[in-house]
């Protein structure tokens, strides 16, 4: 594509958002839309796809990870509705916030800002991980914003066992600088779209340098999460929590699980959910799982907004 057009979209996209697009294409016939919102002089970028009905479905990816995570899911979604992946800033195809030291209220205020971009009422969220956590607070924060949540094993500030040390740290700079040399797989079809995308993503050093920020906020974040969730239970809107079974030794699993089946604990309509088989990344392992949940957490926000009917 020497002119830059995107061969599924028809649209001219550069640079790392054309790579990214390329490969979430390869799973989704019907193309998809890219979108972008100027945050104080800086892009914040996205990918749509599925018709634009009912409330957007938006997906808010883990901690350090670009919308390509949602590459499986996708084509379980797009029936759905509208369905957004968006980048957060420095990840993908966004470019980075410019502030000395990454914070909640930036994350978070990204996320508000481009729901109200998508100017289609309050908004479905799907959060791994680390996105769960910023879903979370969106729904505190912006209520008005949010019409149900699904969190894909999300992350819990009273369970940590991926806190970052230092030498973790040091190691993970050497492993993104060494994934970012591996040149893309010169093979057709998905993988090869996908792993394009990856090398392109990673060649980036401001992606670098998002990753350890995020990992180093949510180490930081963790007291002001909890005064957070001591302030009260979530808003009135659906709540489903999927918990995966894998990854851990099955003590800690059990603590993780646990510490997610509280989330629901005092929502009005909060359903947990645990996922045999299924790793971290539940959306990979079992999409189909994660798409019925984001389908009745859907369903449940049209009846709400129909009044009940």
């Amino acid at each position: 594509m020497p002119d830059g057009r995107n061969a599924r979209t028809g649209l001219r996209l550069g640079g790392v958002q054309q790579a990214v697009a390329e490969a979430l294409a390869e799973h989704l016939p019907g193309g998809l839309r890219p979108g972008e919102l100027d945050r104080d002089g800086r892009a914040l970028r996205w990918l749509e796809a599925g018709a634009a009905e009912g409330s957007p479905i938006v997906l808010v990816a883990g901690n350090g990870t670009s919308s390509l995570t949602w590459s499986p899911l996708l084509p379980e979604l797009v029936a759905l509705g509208r369905v957004v992946a968006y980048d957060r800033a420095g990840l993908g195809a966004s470019e980075p916030d410019r502030a000395p030291t990454l914070t909640l209220a930036a994350q978070v205020g990204d996320l508000a800002a481009l729901v109200r971009q998508l100017d289609a009422g309050p908004a479905v969220l799907v959060g791994h991980s680390w996105g769960g956590q910023l879903a979370q607070l969106l729904a505190r924060r912006r209520p008005e914003l949010v019409a149900g949540l699904v969190l894909v094993d999300p992350a819990h500030e009273d369970f940590r066992p991926w806190a970052i040390s230092v030498a973790e740290t040091a190691l993970l700079r050497i492993e993104v600088r060494r994934a970012a040399r591996v040149p893309a797989l010169a093979v057709p079809g998905p993988a090869g779209a996908l792993a394009r995308a990856e090398a392109a993503v990673l060649s980036h050093p401001h992606q670098r340098r998002a990753v350890l920020a995020e990992n180093r906020l949510s180490n930081r974040a963790t007291a002001q999460l909890r005064r957070l969730r001591a302030a009260g239970p979530l808003p009135e809107a659906p709540v489903t929590v999927l918990s995966a079974t894998e990854g851990l030794p099955r003590v800690l699993r059990a603590r993780f699980t646990a510490a997610q089946a509280r989330i629901t604990a005092g929502a009005a309509r909060g359903v947990h959910i645990v996922v045999p088989g299924a790793g971290h990344a539940v959306h990979e392992d079992r999409p189909r799982v994660v798409a019925a949940a984001v389908r009745e957490v859907s369903e449940q926000a049209r009846i709400a907004r129909n009044g009940g009917l």
